[in-house]
């Protein structure tokens, strides 16, 4: 039981051809939930922080939940910062004993991204540290993340090949048209497998880093939407897509629109039912449970990885 790197996680899953989930967490509930999931299934697991929830939940509350939840359930975890902006917030969270970071330099020309993710891989690596970068810009809103439709590119393949080399991270974010948030489609869902595959065959030995990866599950948002505040149009990423990405390379999935979903949706059924309920115990352990048979389900039936530990 440890906080682990990732890099016997992904070779494993390139080598089977199934991707492990990286999901994000906010607070003690929501990584009871996801790790409870993961002993059960006996699943690799990464649980990943964004500079909000950093923010929100302060980064020692964070990263002793993390700790706690290892001691607890003897599950093995790669703790990973998700889209850090720059050289700085990276360093923080390897000093703080982050096992993998992110490196997000995708809104600069190809060159400075390079040379900060570069900066960032001789940090990390000279501390036992993975990192990840991204190539390519996804559309949507996470946390600070906000990207309009027309200002969305997808990843090169040539440049994603020449990226790697240069700055030697260990596993790419690419964008393939998957989007950041609920609302990812007009129209029919579409993922550029040709381009995933041109860019694994280039690039066969990295492992691939799938973002805004989430289904949002029909079931979570009707359930939200019968018990108010409606969330009109929400589309996610068809899971059957998910599980053909991870034939080409894909061994990293992030997951974050499910899990609040997935929780919220619980919530409001609890004050629906009970409007005078004030116990946050009642409310929010009932969220929590939602959580873990959300992941449960992500592990068994889309990311393949049950068992796998």
């Amino acid at each position: 039981m440890a906080l682990v790197s990732t890099k016997e996680m992904f070779a494993k899953a390139l080598n089977e051809d199934y991707a492990i989930g990286a999901f994000n967490v906010n607070n003690m509930e929501i990584i009871q939930g996801i790790v409870d999931a993961a002993q059960t299934e006996n699943a690799p697991l990464i649980l990943q922080v964004s500079a909000g929830a950093r923010k929100y939940a302060k980064p020692a509350y964070l990263t002793k939940l993390v700790e706690a939840a290892i001691i607890d359930t003897g599950v093995d975890v790669a703790l990973h910062l998700d889209h850090g902006e720059d050289f700085d917030i990276c360093k923080k969270c390897v000093d703080d004993g982050f096992t993998s970071v992110m490196i997000d330099g995708s809104k600069h020309p190809f060159e400075e991204n390079i040379a900060l993710t570069k900066e960032v891989v001789d940090y990390a690596h000279a501390h036992g540290v993975v990192v990840e970068a991204e190539l390519g810009k996804l559309a949507g809103v996470e946390d600070n993340i906000k990207v309009d439709a027309r200002s969305a590119t997808f990843t090169d393949p040539d440049e994603a090949a020449e990226f790697v080399e240069r700055t030697g991270v260990d596993s790419l974010a690419i964008a393939i048209g998957t989007s950041h948030g609920a609302y990812k489609f007009k129209g029919e869902p579409y993922l550029d497998f040709e381009r995933l595959k041109k860019i694994h065959a280039l690039i066969p030995d990295t492992p691939l880093v799938l973002h805004g990866a989430s289904s949002v599950l029909k079931e979570f948002v009707d359930r939200c939407n019968e018990y108010g505040g409606q969330i009109p149009g929400a589309q996610g990423v068809p899971e059957d897509m998910i599980r053909e990405a991870a034939k080409y390379g894909i061994c990293k999935v992030n997951i974050d629109t499910d899990l609040r979903l997935a929780m919220t949706a619980e919530i409001r059924r609890v004050f629906a039912e009970n409007p005078a309920e004030f116990d946050p115990r009642k409310y929010l352990g009932p969220g929590r449970d939602a959580i873990t048979r959300m992941v449960q389900h992500k592990i068994r039936n889309v990311l393949n990885c049950s068992g796998k530990k």
